[in-house]
């Protein structure tokens, strides 16, 4: 079925029942993915209650082999009924994208599959194989815009019988946007603080709603690059706050620091400028992102990259092999990072 555009997911979501059982849920907000996923699964058909219907998993568990996922999807449940497999942190996971290109290519089974990713490119293996089934659909989640955040917040508000005034909603609208799930919370925040009275006025937005309007792991990156300490827990407790793993950024740091060797790799054997690593290599950079990364390539040396980039990869093995100490692992493997970039 290809994609569902954002203006399209209530409607779709009103179909009963829903025309297919194999769901991407991906985009750079991870609240609206996680709201969007929520509501797949309750529309589902499928008891969310009964820990033998429902089976969630993270993505790190399928890695390259999709026979975990198919399983899954094929097995029965304990008392017969359908299934829902939740897979969540999907990224460029071979394993994923080749399970939905096999299920998708099978007779439509007893199991829905709901995979949320992050910020996926377009031509992704995981992208390709939801947009080009016919048993699949993708749905793709970013940031809202004007008329999303205006509806948001009529909704919100509404619901405690609450209006507000013209400068408020301005300034709500100002502070609120960049994740759907931080945005939700802060507008809830202010409802409760205003509980009993009519009209939300200017100042009370000023009191109680923090900046909710920018929450992206690459702020974090960025800081990181640029060895701003500060900026950088600035970023993660806003990542925090919208229940955005950790984990994701830890991530994100790895593939920057990836693309960062092979940029200094480029230029060391060419003898060329970091300016034009950045016009080869990194032209799919969001343009506001270019500089940093152009500073980073000057400031750090090759054997550095590449020191910083393997204890990345050892964090990412022991996030995966414990768990339990996902968080405090990528904490310290990040805030390690933020001030050797410091130092140079």
């Amino acid at each position: 079925m290809a994609e569902v555009k954002s203006h399209e997911f209530d409607a779709f979501l009103k179909r009963k029942p829903l025309p297919v059982r194999l769901f991407l849920i991906y985009g750079p907000d991870r609240g609206l993915v996680s709201e969007r996923a929520a509501a797949i699964a309750a529309a589902s058909g499928v008891d969310l209650d009964d820990a033998f219907s429902v089976v969630k998993l993270d993505a790190g568990e399928i890695g390259s082999q999709p026979g975990r996922l198919i399983d899954e999807m094929n097995a029965i449940g304990l008392f017969g009924g359908e299934r829902l497999v939740w897979v969540r942190n999907a990224a460029s996971e071979k394993g994923v994208a080749d399970a939905i290109d096999m299920l998708a290519s099978a007779s439509p089974g007893p199991s829905t599959l709901i995979v949320e990713a992050g910020d996926l490119k377009k031509g992704s293996a995981l992208r390709k194989a939801a947009e080009a089934a016919s048993q699949a659909v993708a749905i793709p989640c970013y940031a809202d815009d004007g008329r999303a955040l205006q509806a948001l917040i009529d909704q919100e508000l509404a619901a405690e019988g609450l209006r507000i005034a013209p400068a408020a909603r301005q300034r709500l609208i100002e502070t609120i946007g960049g994740d759907r799930l931080a945005s939700r919370n802060e507008l809830r925040k202010l409802a409760l603080y205003c509980r009993g009275r009519e009209l939300i006025e200017e100042q009370d937005v000023e009191d109680i709603v923090g900046d909710a309007s920018a929450i992206s792991t690459d702020d974090a990156i960025d800081a990181i690059l640029k060895g701003d300490k500060d900026g950088f827990l600035h970023a993660i407790q806003k990542i925090v706050t919208s229940k955005t793993p950790i984990f994701l950024v830890l991530q994100g740091c790895l593939r920057q620091f990836q693309l960062l060797e092979l940029m200094r790799a480029e230029m060391d054997e060419k003898r060329a400028p970091a300016a034009q690593a950045m016009a080869t290599l990194g032209r799919h950079l969001h343009f506001r992102r270019k500089p940093i990364v152009e500073n980073a390539l000057k400031t750090w040396a090759s054997p550095a990259i590449r020191r910083e980039t393997q204890r990345l990869q050892a964090a990412v093995l022991q996030s995966r092999q414990r768990p339990a100490l996902e968080d405090t692992i990528a904490m310290q493997t990040l805030l390690a990072t933020v001030l050797q970039s410091a130092r140079r």
